[in-house]
């Protein structure tokens, strides 16, 4: 059974940065696509960066560029998104997901992914 469990998340004040975990078990995340997305209310959930098996990083959103960055650690089985620069424009619930199948390339779209974790709330005052 794999399992994915976000922390990190809180309040955080424009031009602060956080760093959000995603934690895995029941599957490596190195032979596993995987990615962050993020949903502000009523809004459509959005992918931010997804890392490929091998490693390949993409950004999705022009506004994250440069400011997010998206890793993984081998030896601790866990993702993270580095958050730098906040506006209050990046509050929204932040969900780490992984693709069902072995070594994806990550995928944009949020129904290529099979397995997600619970969701952390980012507020983000200005």
């Amino acid at each position: 059974q794999v399992q994915l469990v976000e922390s990190g998340g809180g309040l955080a004040q424009a031009g602060g940065s956080l760093r959000l975990s995603c934690a895995a078990s029941g599957r490596t995340l190195n032979t596993t696509a995987m990615a962050w997305f993020r949903q502000a209310p009523g809004q459509e959930r959005e992918l931010v960066a997804s890392i490929a098996w091998s490693g390949v990083i993409t950004y999705n959103i022009d506004s994250v560029k440069g400011r997010f960055t998206i890793s993984r650690d081998g030896a601790k089985n866990t993702m993270y998104l580095r958050i730098n620069s906040l506006p209050p424009e990046d509050t929204a619930v932040y969900y780490c997901a992984g693709e069902r199948g072995y070594y994806g390339m990550g995928s944009s779209r949020p129904n290529d992914y099979y397995y997600w974790g619970q969701g952390t709330q980012v507020t983000v005052s200005s």
